[in-house]
């Protein structure tokens, strides 16, 4: 009998482990399908309220070796840019090294590391069984995109306008001053490339947009990247790996009895950049913190947590992804972002942390849309 047994060891099964040992859970075990290190397509890039959870957690070291990137710049699909210096630098680490980091973490804290692929899932009163065999009295699902323990829990995949689909790959770093590039696409919107420098002359670099209803290819996403990232040269971009992304717009619950959901599981990706990193470590902190303290109740008391400590930003993230299927609303924020290092921080703090709207930034993209609509004069 394990006292919280963590299926998926990405960044929130790593966290759901750490932060159910931190909670007093005796026994853990964190299982993956693969042995690490082991590559997974993302855009890597951590961001600094990610580093904030891992500190709580006592992690430290996650982004040793790779250089910061100190600034953002934000194309908006009509063409018009802001780059600024970012509130707190950013880092691009492959998940390859960071994912493996913190597994590292997760089994110094005394978690076991076990390999091994979840098929079946068995609720009783008192326990959780996986497949005929392991037996814990709470699990947390941290099985990405794909997730058995959300199927099990009656959850189906996200639907089309609440899932994105890209595909990234490594390509020689852009010219220029480090910085993380995200070029927003007027064609096929809702949709961005980005470039992501890793600080050893590669880039992390991607394109993606949100399902509609069609098939997307891989050639569809490839001349996307190229029309976008002009200076990326297709012939040079290596690894190159496709992935979807389950928004945050549309939830399941998180959790039922003793099994809880956390990161991409519970479609943690913030609809309006396609961030999951912080998303999946402070869910799967909150997680195994739940699990750990009352098993028999882990699913009302992770709900709890996570809304005290991300529902406002959910609910403010979800307006702005609404007001963003509206490209003129972008373009309105960026030039707002241009004029307004205040406007450029609140988007930032909501793109890549737990920010919210404020009227001040709402006022600002207002005046820029009012000023769109204003006949010229003569």
């Amino acid at each position: 009998m394990w006292d919280v047994i963590v299926v998926g060891a990405g960044p929130a099964g790593a966290a759901a482990a750490l932060g159910a040992r931190r909670a007093g859970a005796e026994r853990v075990l964190l299982l993956d399908r693969y042995d690490f290190p082991r590559d997974k397509a993302c855009g890597d890039g951590i961001a600094a309220h990610a580093l904030d959870v891992l500190a709580e957690l006592g992690v430290t070291g996650a982004v040793d070796g790779y250089a910061p990137l100190p600034a953002l710049r934000l194309a908006g699909p009509g063409g018009g840019a802001v780059a600024r210096m970012l509130p707190r630098p950013a880092y691009t680490v492959p998940r390859r090294v960071f994912d493996a980091r913190l597994v590292a973490a997760a089994v110094a804290a005394g978690a076991e590391l076990r390999r091994h692929t979840v098929r079946r899932v068995e609720q009783h009163a008192d326990r959780v069984v996986l497949d005929g065999d392991l037996t814990g009295r709470a699990v947390v699902g941290a099985d990405g995109a794909g997730s058995v323990l959300r199927r099990a829990l009656g959850h189906p995949a996200n639907p089309d306008r609440h899932l994105a689909l890209a595909i990234r790959g490594y390509a020689p770093a852009l010219p220029g001053p480090p910085e993380q590039l995200i070029v927003t696409s007027s064609a096929h919107w809702p949709a961005y490339a980005w470039s992501f420098p890793i600080g050893d002359g590669r880039a992390n670099v991607g394109y993606g947009e949100v399902l509609r209803g069609e098939p997307l290819t891989r050639a569809h996403l490839l001349d996307r990247l190229a029309d976008l990232l002009p200076g990326v040269e297709p012939a040079t971009v290596t690894d190159l790996r496709a992935h979807h992304l389950p928004l945050s717009t549309h939830r399941p619950t998180p959790g039922r009895g003793r099994v809880v959901l956390a990161g991409d599981a519970l479609s943690l990706i913030n609809p309006f950049t396609g961030e999951g990193i912080f998303y999946a470590l402070r869910s799967g902190a909150l997680a195994g913190a739940a699990a750990a303290g009352t098993p028999a109740h882990a699913a009302r008391r992770y709900a709890e947590a996570l809304r005290d400590r991300l529902g406002t930003h959910l609910r403010h993230s979800s307006v702005a992804a609404w007001l963003a299927r509206r490209r003129w609303v972008v373009d309105a924020a960026v030039r707002a972002a241009r004029r307004d290092e205040r406007v450029y921080r609140t988007v930032v703090e909501l793109g890549l942390g737990d920010g919210r709207l404020d009227a001040r930034t709402l006022a600002r993209i207002g005046a820029g849309v009012a000023a769109r609509d204003r006949p010229p004069r003569h």
